[in-house]
């Protein structure tokens, strides 16, 4: 054995006890009332709140302390600053225009967003969003159909 694996002395002969509670705490056994059924009593901090506190007394100086930083020209500081403050710029996909015959059936649909994709007048990307699109209201139609087919059977 390695002096890690090794036991010290006063464990080398030691059992645990069948019938030790399997729990943190050795006075309490299953089935027992609770020795206080009324809860955690009004008022008492753990110390989750303790550290937030702590943490909160002293914000206004920490983040003093990162903008000071990043008008330093610190880029680390100033791109916490700004992740902070600034709101995330969402993706905007610019119009396109193509010859798209919406009354077509969707296969074909598709078949025409692959060719103004070929041809270079579509993005892959705007490809790609426009046929999921296409699809979602397949599946639509498709749940619409099957609406109005129950609708019937149930008339009968």
């Amino acid at each position: 054995m390695t002096n890690a694996q090794q036991k010290p002395e006063w464990l080398e002969n030691w059992k645990p006890d069948p019938d030790a509670p399997k729990t943190g705490n050795p006075n309490w056994k299953p089935g027992m009332k609770s020795p206080n059924p009324k809860g955690r009593p009004k008022g008492i901090v753990d110390k989750r709140q303790k550290v937030t506190q702590a943490m909160l007394s002293d914000a206004h100086e920490i983040a003093g302390v990162v903008v000071a930083k990043a008008k330093e020209g610190d880029l680390q500081a100033a791109s916490l600053v700004l992740a902070r403050v600034m709101p995330t710029l969402a993706a905007q996909a610019e119009r396109v225009e193509f010859d798209l015959d919406p009354s077509a059936p969707l296969a074909k649909q598709v078949e025409q967003v692959l060719s103004a994709t070929a041809s270079g007048e579509l993005s892959t990307d705007h490809a790609e969003r426009i046929i999921k699109a296409i699809g979602a209201l397949g599946a639509i139609r498709q749940m619409d159909e099957i609406e109005s087919r129950l609708a019937a059977l149930e008339g009968r």
